[in-house]
């Protein structure tokens, strides 16, 4: 990996860890990452080919993982309430996630961006699109859920693990994170075993924290079944979802799709809940196709305006 080229932006009472790729002139495009999941997540070679097609690419941690604030002072969900999605005193919403995404706009003064997110991050993506509409041009929600109760539900085997806490130091942690990817990875693309490593253990270096985890987890649940705030984003939107997810049933990018007007809906075969390089090609091209629509929708004011002179 290359080194990191860390910025930081104060956004209400967090301050948010962020890098840039590509020419500032480009089209805005903000990455939005999951849960448990640093900006490492975007693959820094994915993040290049993004900016070689004209974007200018920002990633950055969402607030309680990586080097993003911490909310150590609030108390984190316990597993009990995660299993019963009843989080009792959630530290923040995703609605508050969104607003930090937002805000990270106005630091880096863009008035709008495309907006690509995944997993947990696909919901920020599109709380952003239903409630910061001036902020989104196009949207594009990949291997994400509505946060209804029955769609998007986990495989049972991957319950196990995924509620078990990370224990022991940075070795156990890799390890850890190599079984998580291979329980919920692509079975139809190849997994870069290497970069999982590699990943895993820069994520340790720069902070991992359970109960970040956690909070994020209880997030997700405390703002419930989104279908009706969904209904109201009017950016052009792509759903992303493979066929073979794991971790969220490709039943969940088939309800966001019904639930956001005139989403389209690409649904890969073979792939999981990862981000494996042989499925770049068709997130680059659905990300690509996204924003040229939404483009055509934010230029068509001004040229109906002209046409009135």
């Amino acid at each position: 990996m290359r080194p990191l080229h860390e910025r930081f932006a104060r956004v209400g009472d967090v301050e948010l860890c962020y890098e840039t790729v590509g020419d500032p002139s480009g089209r805005p495009l903000l990455l939005v990452m999951g849960l448990a999941t640093q900006m490492l997540g975007w693959h820094e070679d994915f993040c290049d080919q993004l900016a070689e097609r004209g974007f200018y690419v920002i990633r950055y941690d969402n607030r309680d993982i990586g080097r993003s604030t911490r909310l150590d002072g609030r108390r984190p969900p316990s597993t009990a309430e995660i299993v019963l999605r009843r989080p009792r005193d959630p530290a923040y919403t995703l609605s508050d996630m969104a607003a930090d995404a937002a805000g990270l706009l106005r630091h880096l003064d863009l008035d709008s961006a495309h907006v690509a997110g995944a997993s947990m991050g696909g919901m920020i993506a599109q709380t952003l699109a239903a409630e910061h509409p001036d902020r989104v041009r196009s949207l594009v929600s990949i291997m994400s859920t509505t946060g209804r109760a029955w769609v998007g539900r986990p495989a049972l085997r991957t319950l196990p693990i995924l509620l078990t806490r990370a224990g022991g130091g940075r070795e156990e942690y890799v390890r850890r994170v190599e079984r998580v990817a291979a329980l919920v990875g692509s079975p139809g693309f190849q997994r870069d075993s290497d970069h999982v490593r590699e990943l895993a253990a820069l994520s340790y270096d720069r902070g991992v924290t359970a109960a970040g985890v956690a909070r994020q987890m209880g997030a997700i649940l405390a703002s419930g079944d989104r279908t009706a705030t969904l209904r109201r984003i009017r950016a052009p939107t792509l759903v992303i979802h493979g066929t073979a997810d794991r971790l969220v049933g490709v039943s969940g990018g088939r309800a966001t799709a019904r639930a956001i007007p005139d989403a389209k809906l690409m649904l890969i075969d073979g792939m999981g809940h990862d981000l494996p390089r042989g499925v770049w090609p068709r997130l680059i091209g659905g990300i690509e196709e996204t924003a040229d629509r939404g483009d055509q929708s934010h230029r068509v004011p001004s040229e109906s305006l002209a046409g009135l002179k």
